[in-house]
């Protein structure tokens, strides 16, 4: 496109054109990639290891889900903080942190002699995984041209996809054949392996700068958000469990968390202007970062809820067991992944309208097409309306990802990224307990009128998808305004 010309300087300033420094490059950002594949793969292994564990250390379903809980928390609540980390470390320190502190909670995960300590062992986990993906996307961004982000972003892609979709697959065959602690020790050489591949070979390639830290801030940080996402977990927990005691109501926990997020905001808007913020809100003075973001947030909210749900449908409805739904849902992951360095180069090429909102359409057209399942769907179709599935998002997220880091000054690229990671963990935790609780409040009242127990579940189900098909139409509004960033530094831009 010929408006990139006259911004060349600034392009060649942000990334270095020497080809000492753009291998040097290539290979911080090869090791980052391999490095959160490792810790993506950690994070959904332990999805369908929940039966498991509750035998083998003889613990209740609500004990053990504290092993998906406490990992969620702990992410929600360390991402916030890590825009202060990525600007006051250097790249090699800030990696070795991150690799480290997850290799010690997988050894501790490993060697686990009960419950506490597993979940302990997670939350060490989750902290080195909450600092990689920030960590990834800020350095692709300072690193990176703008007319190749696409394709670096569409590599990024294949982590987010194929990872979490070959977990529960690989935890599956773990499990048939050895005991749970083997989904641990298979990783630690792995992550042992990346964390001495990057002491010896990344290289510095940020520039940390002074950034001081409000203890404040952080405290109504972690209550925000931790506040928010526990509530909402807890609130899909409660609703599903109506019999289950709990200590603290949900939506009490809700509350809290919403006034801890306006106390934080509050202050990062005081904080900001001198450049003193745990979490710079200035990022939203982008227009199109701020409709990326909303767009991410649908897009979260559709895809957790339905990951959650399909295992429920083809397990309690069609009769499927864990292995075969597993294997059902792991060639559409496998197609996302897949397509992430091919939709990149369409982005380079095409900018992000003419991908998000394709994509957005046929994720419309597949939870649409949910909305009307029941005990009689043929297994093939539910395959090829998750393999669709996927390839809508495959269409959404690269784009989304791409323009709205782009979108914002280079000196607020980890915040922006800070921003993302932690709208994702609400967004994920906000569509679990959506559609849990849409399924669980219609299914009580299907069954209440003496429908049998499946076809109840069905229904409800069915009307969770609903919600989903309605949240799709928000998605392709937000896709049609999404724009390609201006080149060079779009300080003008993040102005209005």
């Amino acid at each position: 496109m010929t408006d990139h010309a006259p911004t060349f300087d600034a392009v060649q300033a942000a990334a270095p054109a020497n080809s000492g420094d753009a291998a040097r490059n290539r290979l911080v950002i090869a090791l980052l990639l391999v490095s959160t594949f490792v810790v993506f793969l950690n994070e959904t292994v332990m999805s369908v290891a929940i039966p498991h564990l509750m035998a083998d250390l003889g613990v209740t379903a609500s004990a053990a889900q504290w092993l998906t809980t406490a990992f969620l928390l702990t992410m929600a609540v360390v991402i916030p903080i890590t825009g202060f980390l990525l600007q006051r470390l250097n790249t090699r320190p800030i990696f070795l942190l991150a690799m480290s502190i997850f290799t010690l909670g997988t050894l501790i995960c490993a060697i686990a002699p009960g419950l506490e300590v597993l979940i302990a062992g997670r939350v060490v986990q989750a902290v080195g995984t909450a600092i990689m993906m920030p960590l990834l996307m800020t350095t692709v961004m300072t690193l990176v041209p703008p007319e190749s982000r696409g394709t670096t972003m569409g590599n990024i892609s294949i982590v987010m996809s194929v990872a979490p979709a070959v977990g529960p697959t690989i935890g599956g065959f773990i499990l048939a054949h050895l005991e749970w602690r083997w989904m641990f020790i298979l990783v630690l050489p792995i992550a042992i392996g990346a964390l001495l591949l990057g002491w010896r070979r990344i290289q510095n390639v940020s520039t940390p700068r002074y950034a001081p830290l409000d203890l404040v801030s952080v405290i109504l940080s972690a209550l925000a958000f931790g506040g928010l996402v526990y509530g909402l977990s807890s609130f899909g927990e409660e609703v599903a469990h109506a019999n289950a005691a709990s200590p603290v109501p949900a939506w009490m926990i809700v509350i809290v968390g919403v006034i801890g997020m306006v106390l934080f905001v509050w202050r990062q808007l005081g904080l900001q202007e001198r450049d003193r913020a745990l979490l710079d809100l200035r990022v939203f003075r982008s227009r199109n970062y701020t409709i990326a973001v909303s767009m991410m947030l649908v897009a979260m909210m559709t895809l957790l809820g339905t990951i959650i749900l399909l295992p429920i449908y083809t397990q309690n409805v069609v009769g499927l067991d864990t292995l075969q739904t597993g294997l059902l849902m792991l060639p559409g992951g496998l197609v996302m992944g897949l397509m992430g360095p091919l939709v990149g180069r369409l982005y380079d090429r095409l900018g992000p309208t003419v991908l998000a909102v394709p994509g957005t359409l046929l994720v419309t057209l597949v939870m649409g097409g949910l909305t009307m399942v029941g005990q009689q769907t043929p297994v093939w179709m539910l395959l090829a309306g998750h393999v669709v599935l996927s390839i809508g998002l495959a269409l959404v997220f690269t784009p989304v990802f791409t323009a709205s880091m782009g979108s914002v000054r280079k000196e607020l690229y980890s915040h922006a990224s800070a921003v993302l990671g932690s709208v994702q963990q609400l967004a994920g935790a906000a569509g679990i307990a959506l559609f849990v609780a849409v399924m669980t409040i219609q299914s009580a009242a299907l069954a209440g009128t003496g429908l049998d127990p499946v076809s109840a579940l069905a229904g409800g189900i069915r009307l969770a998808f609903s919600v989903g098909a309605v949240l799709s139409v928000f998605m392709i509004l937000a896709a049609l305004m999404i724009r390609r960033p201006p080149p060079g530094d779009p300080a003008i831009v993040s102005a209005h």
